[in-house]
């Protein structure tokens, strides 16, 4: 079992006495800034001239430099942006910019794991990973409850890497919610796995068999479009804050005993050895390899995909039916 961290222990000061320069203005570039600026650290944002989010960041009170600047001025650089483009970055802006014994703070293990991106021998090299998207980020460390996130260190040049990596943490509101040390690769690899088999592959592509299978029975599109996704969230937010035990005792008794009677059949054996053959090619890089391949053909897949999926009947009468209830909320 994994240890939990909290606040207590955490040294504040270490991230308040370095000047962090935060690569990206995205959701979590964006929320990590202003955490770190409400927490008292001196922090600059690095955008090009002509970044849409400059206005923003501006707005938004934060210091907003040209990248290369903003890495020139800083002790330690976060790289908040897209994962495709953060080798060309680091290459282009970071490396040869940023100050010798400096950091490199990662939300994600990706580039690293998969050797995208070595960096200098150096630099401490760090990895902060909150367990939420950027607007719970913010939105939980403004309600003083934060979000929970992985830590971990993949070199330790200054001998103090672990205690700056905590000190971030705190900065972002972790430590209230539990901060637990991992490593690149366990963060990297668990985090694709959840995405491909449950929070974005396995759980659209249960709520499209299903939908699909209810319209093609007959039944109104209407209909299964509440019965087979409306409803995920409310079951979602019963998980969240009951655990999936909790959640099967106070739904009704029919629809726990469907649950554990036919359950299994939608989520079996086959099922399982699909999610450990996308492991396994998680764990070799094969995925990785992929996910290169198609960036550099300009998407093709993914292209194809999203016009797809915008036509789709579930797309189609969903849109109708959250206008209406959007108006009515």
């Amino acid at each position: 079992m994994a240890t939990v961290l909290y606040d207590t222990g955490i040294n504040p000061s270490l991230i308040r006495a370095r000047r962090v320069a935060v690569l990206g203005f995205g959701a979590q570039g964006r929320a990590q800034a202003m955490n770190l600026k409400d927490s008292g650290v001196n922090v600059t944002v690095g955008l090009r001239a002509g970044s849409a989010s400059r206005a923003a960041a501006e707005a938004a009170g934060l210091s907003v430099m040209e990248p290369s600047a903003a890495v020139a001025k800083a002790d330690i650089v976060v790289l908040l942006i897209p994962d495709e483009t953060q080798a060309r970055v680091y290459a282009e802006t970071v490396a040869p910019t940023l100050r010798k014994n400096g950091a490199l703070i990662f939300a994600h293990g990706y580039n690293i794991h998969y050797r995208r991106i070595i960096p200098r021998d150096d630099l401490d090299v760090i990895l902060v990973a909150p367990s939420g998207i950027g607007e719970q980020v913010r939105a939980q460390y403004q309600a003083d409850r934060g979000v929970p996130a992985l830590i971990a260190v993949h070199r330790d040049a200054s001998g103090n890497a672990r205690a700056l990596a905590l000190s971030y943490a705190w900065a972002q509101g972790h430590g209230h919610a539990g901060i637990i040390e991992s490593s690149f690769r366990e963060e990297t690899e668990t985090d694709l796995f959840a995405e491909q088999a449950v929070l974005c592959g396995g759980l659209t592509h249960l709520i499209l068999a299903a939908f699909d299978t209810l319209v093609e029975a007959g039944y109104a599109p209407e209909v299964a479009y509440f019965s087979c996704l409306y409803e995920v969230k409310l079951m979602a937010d019963m998980i969240h804050n009951k655990g999936i035990a909790g959640m099967r005792e106070s739904i009704s008794t029919t629809a726990e005993f469907g649950d554990y009677t036919r359950g299994p059949r939608v989520i079996g054996p086959a099922s399982h050895a699909g999610m450990k053959e996308l492991l396994t090619e998680i764990q070799s890089g094969q995925f990785a390899t992929e996910l290169d391949h198609e960036m550099g053909a300009g998407m093709p897949t993914v292209k194809i995909e999203r016009v797809r999926a915008r036509t789709q009947l579930i797309e189609t009468v969903g849109k109708a039916l959250r206008k209406h209830l959007q108006g009515a909320g």
